[in-house]
């Protein structure tokens, strides 16, 4: 039995860490502080059933709080140290974060080195596994992105803050020795998904018969990566061998372009989308792309669900959420 925390710990991914780790007989203690950047109701309905259910009593625990504020990370640390502490929190989305960089950069920053700090005494014992993003790869040609490759042009403030993330903890790793792993994110998808993102925004307009807009010829392509392939992935970053700080592609290697993903939700639907293209915004990149082969060689990652069959899935929670929301 080990004992996780995670940060962010009511989002999209972080419910579908819970389910299996709880599955699994581990101890979870979740810290989010529910803030209105989405609809936080949404964010409740992710872990109502680990609060309700009787036999998560002793196994799971939701702290209601700022990982920047002291009480908050005082409540969550308070039964003693962690095997694994899973830092999902953040201040999400690059056009947002161009209207607010300074904000983006006290959550995500400096909310990060508070997190460590709580850590670091217990730097033998916890192993820190941090969701950075492929943001912070910037503009590129055609090629895959590799782990190697410099960073250090990002285009928004959100990718400038993961990239800070990633230095920041590994200056953290060289001074204390804790182990740290940053896993970049390649597009995550599937059910419970954030509202404000692509495939869960357009999937909405689509069923309600409204304009879906496009930002440039859709032409634009993402590595879109199902949600159950990056928790395995997250699975394995908690448990294999390494020396202390490493960074790890997660995606499916498969980018997608813009019209291909309308395309499926079409399909999974049963109807057309209304198309009206627009320029393309700031912050955007024309393309996502992951070279996964060093998350293949030391985690056995091996991304098993396809883009379309993933839409499905989403498109099936979708329409059950849809209905809940009707009858409640």
């Amino acid at each position: 039995m080990r004992r996780i925390l995670i940060t962010g710990g009511a989002g999209f991914i972080a419910s579908h860490l819970t389910e299996r780790f709880l599955a699994l007989g581990d101890k979870v203690v979740a810290i989010d502080n529910f803030n209105d950047f989405y609809n936080p109701a949404l964010k409740r309905l992710n872990v109502k059933a680990f609060l309700a259910d009787p036999a998560h009593q002793d196994s799971y625990r939701l702290v209601e709080g700022d990982i920047r504020d002291a009480h908050a990370l005082d409540e969550a640390f308070s039964g003693g140290p962690f095997d694994v502490v899973i830092h999902l929190a953040a201040m999400a989305g690059v056009r947002p974060s161009l209207e607010s960089p300074a904000y983006y950069f006290d959550v995500n920053v400096n909310g990060t080195q508070r997190l460590v700090d709580r850590i670091v005494p217990n730097a033998d014992r916890t192993r820190l596994v941090f969701a950075s993003s492929s943001s912070v790869y910037g503009e590129r040609g055609g090629e895959a992105f590799k782990e190697t490759d410099r960073v250090t042009e990002p285009i928004s403030p959100y990718a400038a803050s993961k990239a800070a993330n990633e230095l920041q903890l590994y200056a953290c790793h060289h001074a204390t020795g804790l182990k740290v792993v940053c896993l970049r994110f390649f597009t995550v998808f599937g059910p419970r998904q954030r509202p404000d993102l692509a495939i869960h925004k357009f999937c909405h307009l689509i069923d309600q018969g409204k304009p879906v807009e496009l930002f440039g010829d859709g032409s634009t392509r993402r590595d879109y990566t199902y949600v159950g392939d990056i928790v395995k992935g997250i699975e394995s970053a908690m448990t294999y061998d390494f020396a202390g700080y490493d960074i790890i592609n997660l995606g499916r290697s498969e980018p997608v372009l813009l019209l291909d993903m309308v395309r499926s939700l079409e399909k999974h639907l049963g109807k057309k989308a209304d198309l009206v293209f627009k320029p393309m915004q700031v912050g955007d990149v024309p393309y996502t792309y992951a070279d996964i082969s060093h998350a293949r060689e030391v985690l056995g990652y091996s991304p098993a669900t396809s883009f379309d069959e993933g839409v499905g899935h989403f498109v099936d929670w979708y329409r059950k959420q849809k209905a809940f929301s009707l009858t409640s």
